[in-house]
């Protein structure tokens, strides 16, 4: 029979640029992330190219010559659609479409990476990001969408409706920028507001972060029954989760998740995503998920390294989670290594549920300090008093006398300060 769903998948030819004195073995891998990146999204690959170079081409990016090879495979093998693992100039974008012709897409990683943000996308906040993000980097490139006004008229005379169209779009697009950033100012006050509250409760929140597809959502889930999205694909899910989380010492913590980092981030991704990032920014203790089965793990935790300094979460307290360890059972030199570079990471299998009582227990040792052990003598009439230290601590034991309540408890330290005034020597 006829496969129909392979007639209609988007079928790519993969480009990459090695230049001189770079390490083949680094672009192989970014190359060979970019057929992830293109298998997310839905395509089929079909074959991958690497020039050699001394520098990118400024009219094509790899030469005219390999820009018309590669029109030639594209012809040979039916793709439409060419991927490059490097971002493209406008200029160099619109000559590369020339040459390969119009029935065939041109993109670069940026574009691909949007596309598959924008299959993600589910709330209202992560479609707005997605599509300023889109905007952004559409803005340097619509003059290319008009180049076919002067080739179907061309020269004196016939410029100027071409030319008004483009400062048309161009404002067009201006002032839909403008209004999704105040969108997404909205979002972040929102989010503050949201944070706040979770303040009163004097909760450690912990956030979740690594490398897409460390397994971060399946942790999550395992953790808290959170049901989130887990698949086996970059970027599966794209919109931030919190949940309540109990640790073993009876400690409420609050875990979000958010969204996957990568190597080669368009740093105006970044800036798009800095309403969700915050989650991150703001959080009082990182649990970072390593795919330690992975080849290029190291690789990509200095990628995730790279991204925590862009959005001022470097340097935060840091746990450590070396996920997917059961795919190591016979790479004993693998784990082994891991265990030198990392003493503190905590090894587990999310998927199985293999030690996330040890993970658990190395978060409420990070998270020790955030406690002290009170005595309280609160009067009875103070009711909303009582039920925060219920709310934000732990409870040991509570007594009655003389109309007041005597609690011994656990309490976080910032909510110690609010409640000096009952604060009474133990027993």
């Amino acid at each position: 029979m006829h496969d129909t769903q392979a007639a209609l998948a988007e079928r790519a030819l993969l480009v990459g640029l090695e230049r001189n004195g770079q390490d083949k073995w680094a672009v192989r891998d970014s190359l060979g992330e970019l057929r992830e990146l293109a298998e997310s999204a839905g395509a089929v690959v079909l074959e991958t190219l690497i020039q050699k170079r001394d520098v990118p081409s400024a009219p094509t990016f790899i030469g005219s010559g390999k820009a018309a090879e590669l029109a030639a495979l594209c012809r040979t093998t039916a793709a439409n659609m060419v991927i490059f693992d490097d971002d493209l100039s406008p200029a160099q974008g619109r000559n590369l479409g020339e040459i390969i012709g119009p029935t065939v897409k041109v993109l670069d990683r940026t574009e691909l990476i949007l596309d598959i943000f924008a299959q993600r996308a589910r709330t209202r906040e992560g479609k707005i990001q997605v599509e300023l993000a889109q905007m952004q980097y559409m803005l340097p490139r619509l003059t290319g969408l008009w180049t076919h006004l002067s080739r179907q008229r061309g020269g004196v005379g016939c410029r100027g409706p071409g030319e008004t169209q483009l400062e048309v779009d161009r404002r067009r697009v201006q002032e839909k920028i403008t209004r999704l950033q105040r969108e997404l100012g909205e979002v972040r006050k929102n989010r503050r507001v949201e944070r706040s509250g979770r303040q009163r409760l004097h909760w450690p929140v912990v956030s979740l972060v690594g490398y897409t597809n460390s397994g971060k959502s399946t942790l999550m889930n395992a953790l808290t029954g959170a049901n989130v999205l887990a698949e086996d694909k970059l970027f599966a899910t794209l919109d931030p989760t919190t949940r309540k989380l109990r640790l073993p010492n009876n400690q409420n913590i609050l875990l979000t998740d958010t969204v996957g980092f990568l190597r080669k981030l368009p740093h105006h991704l970044v800036e798009s995503f800095q309403a969700t990032l915050e989650e991150v920014a703001e959080a009082d203790l990182l649990l970072h998920v390593v795919d330690a089965s992975h080849p290029q793990a190291a690789e990509q935790i200095k990628a995730v390294e790279v991204v925590l300094q862009e959005i001022g979460a470097w340097g935060k307290p840091t746990v450590v989670a070396l996920n997917k360890m059961d795919l190591l059972t016979g790479d004993a030199p693998v784990r082994a290594r891991f265990q030198r570079e990392f003493p503190q990471a905590v090894p587990i299998a999310a998927k199985s549920g293999e030690n996330l009582d040890g993970l658990l227990d190395e978060m409420v040792t990070r998270l020790r300090e955030w406690r002290v052990e009170v005595a309280l003598r609160i009067p009875q009439d103070r009711a909303k008093t009582i039920a925060l230290v219920y709310q934000s601590g732990h409870v040991h034991t509570r007594s009655h006398e003389n109309g007041d309540v005597l609690l011994r408890a656990q309490i976080p330290k910032v909510l110690a300060g609010e409640l000096a005034p009952f604060i009474v020597p133990a027993p």
